[in-house]
């Protein structure tokens, strides 16, 4: 099971979130969000990272060119892309690609065959988080996605709920922000390492 905490905003949380065993870092690059981060200050964050610990690199609709600079620039290893990016415009990356789906019923999991991507992660509609816990997206909808993808399950989890999320769901990866953090682009150590103790207990039960 794969856990990637998102909205990483300096570089003390980035250690944080590695040292309780986290696989992947979300950097925000929407301009105007809560946790927005700039290249130059990502790069400084990724190149004190340790080997096998994925940066993820969050876009929603920018120019495949600014994306390309970007994850040049800071030594990215995957990108995520939240907007309305149609499948035509995936294609060409030359890193992994997870492509986030805006989720409320089955019928919003057709959009799923049009792409070709590495993994979809499944998000709510609900606009970005200033600090509260969004509500979760229905998990049997992302238990028949991740019957026939690999799917990163977000929205609304938290060190209470993540494990019966797990369960529930058996997604290639868990993602999540507001619901380990004490202010937005702040991370709370204690809620950090309950999240990803409560994946880790599942994943040993199983």
């Amino acid at each position: 099971m794969r856990i990637k905490i998102c909205g990483i905003t300096n570089l003390d949380d980035a250690r944080l979130c590695v040292d309780a065993g986290v696989d992947a870092l979300g950097f925000i690059f929407v301009e105007g969000t809560p946790r927005y981060v700039t290249p130059d200050a990502v790069a400084r964050i990724v190149a004190a990272l340790p080997p096998f610990v994925t940066p993820v690199g969050v876009f929603w609709d920018h120019a495949p060119g600014h994306v390309k600079a970007v994850a040049e620039q800071c030594g990215l290893g995957a990108l995520q892309f939240h907007g309305d990016e149609p499948p035509e415009d995936l294609q060409d990356h030359h890193l992994p690609v997870i492509k986030t789906l805006k989720v409320t019923g089955t019928a919003d999991l057709a959009r799923m065959a049009a792409y070709r991507v590495a993994a979809f992660l499944l998000d709510s509609p609900a606009r970005w988080s200033d600090g509260e816990t969004r509500p979760p997206i229905p998990w049997d909808v992302a238990a028949e996605a991740a019957r026939r993808h690999p799917i990163l399950l977000s929205a609304g989890l938290t060190p209470a709920n993540v494990a019966g999320a797990v369960r529930r769901v058996r997604p290639y990866g868990v993602d999540v922000n507001s619901g380990v953090e004490t202010r937005p682009g702040r991370k709370d150590e204690r809620r950090v390492r309950r999240f990803v103790a409560a994946v880790r207990a599942v994943e040993a039960a199983a």
